[in-house]
């Protein structure tokens, strides 16, 4: 190794400047090593926040309104669609007059057919259509949507019906009261009544003398009318169904037996009122039209019950039922009653139209009875009177 080289001699003059001396080392602290520790610089200051400007929000409000979008489509897919796809069986269902459109989807939902009620009258209000829900009745299934069921109660259900009987032979007044039972509220009863006693020009038949009423003329038949129809409907019903049997037809066979409508109809209440079954019927009113030719009286004990307002059992013969004096009387009053005591079926009305007035030999039949030969009923037409008294005591007083 080469000897370091010689420094020159300074120069004569003032010797340099020394560097200052170095600040004193920090005493090392007591208990630790004198060796410095490495101090970590201090973590650079977080970046400002930036502020959310109108885009930053409009963003959330639209996902905010995606998301609420999302969820209605949802409720609508879900509510709006059939309760079981699955079931087609018909469910009948009813709405009543005057029923509002949250009535019927509040029934609706409970009767099972919607999920949600909001769903319908959401539709119904969507169409205009919340004021023509229709009345009536409606068989619709689990398996309609909710627009279909809508579809249905616009068009309308079938109307609410009632039905009734009316036997041969019933009275005016039992008419009211199967009408009553029918459903019908008691004032469109009343209006009946009304209607049948003093019928208006517009409900009297083609021949109805002034002054009566359409006891006859209600044709017995079973009706299945809706329970809409008014007293002037119910009554135009029964009418329509005599009208049949009174046509062009009858009314010429009526002149040849010299009979006019309102005629015709009270002695075919008689034969109904008499007869046990339509196969007695044409001697009946062959009978009656027999006497009517002779100027006998009629005599028949249906007419005197109804002028009492009695069931034919009631009648009492000691009690005077028969002496009693009444426009319905064919005991103390000749010829036909005033009017019909009943209302009579087709067979009685035919038997009028094709009497059978006399036997195989063209004797006319006066008489009959019914009677009873042990357990068995008989029915005894009769020529002459003292044949009707053997038959009277053989069959009747016994």
């Amino acid at each position: 190794m080469s000897a370091e080289p010689e420094r020159p001699a300074p120069a004569d003059g003032p010797a340099p400047a020394s560097p200052p001396d170095p600040p004193p080392a920090t005493p090392p602290a007591i208990g630790r090593p004198s060796a410095a520790v490495p101090v970590a610089p201090p973590p650079p200051p977080p970046p400002p926040r930036r502020r959310r400007g109108p885009r930053a929000a409009f963003s959330l409000a639209a996902l905010a309104a995606l998301a609420l979008l999302a969820a209605a489509g949802a409720w609508a897919a879900w509510s709006l669609g059939p309760v079981d796809a699955g079931d087609p069986r018909p469910v009948a269902f009813e709405v009543a007059p005057g029923a509002s459109a949250s009535r019927v989807a509040a029934d609706l939902e409970a009767a099972g057919l919607l999920r949600d009620r909001r769903a319908l009258l959401a539709v119904l209000r969507y169409r205009g259509d919340e004021g023509r829900v229709g009345e009536g009745l409606y068989d619709l299934r689990r398996d309609l949507t909710v627009p279909q069921i809508a579809d249905a109660l616009v068009r309308g259900g079938r109307p609410r019906t009632a039905r009734f009987v009316l036997p041969e032979g019933v009275r005016a007044n039992d008419v009211l009261r199967r009408l009553e039972a029918a459903g019908w509220d008691r004032d469109v009863v009343d209006d009946v009544a009304r209607i049948v006693a003093d019928p208006p020009p517009e409900w009297r038949p083609d021949g109805l003398p002034d002054g009566a009423g359409l006891e006859g003329y209600l044709f017995p038949a079973t009706y299945e009318l809706p329970l809409r129809f008014d007293a002037g409907q119910i009554v135009a019903a029964m009418l329509a169904r005599f009208e049949r049997e009174a046509s062009g037809i009858v009314l010429a066979e009526l002149e040849g037996l010299e009979l006019d409508l309102h005629a015709w109809v009270t002695l075919a209440s008689m034969v109904q009122a008499e007869a046990g079954d339509d196969g007695e019927m044409g001697i009946i009113a062959g009978v009656f039209l027999n006497r009517l030719d002779l100027g006998m009286p009629l005599q028949s004990d249906p007419t005197v019950a109804y002028g009492l307002g009695k069931e034919l059992p009631e009648l009492d013969r000691p009690a005077g039922d028969f002496e009693a004096d009444h426009p319905w009387n064919t005991y103390t009053r000749p010829g036909l009653p005033v009017a019909p005591i009943g209302n009579p079926g087709a067979a009685a009305l035919a038997a009028v139209l094709t009497p059978t007035r006399s036997d195989e030999a063209g004797r006319p039949w006066l008489y009959f009875l019914h009677g009873f030969d042990g357990d068995a009923p008989v029915f005894r037409p009769n020529l002459d009177f003292d044949e009707h008294l053997r038959d009277v005591g053989r069959y009747l007083n016994r």
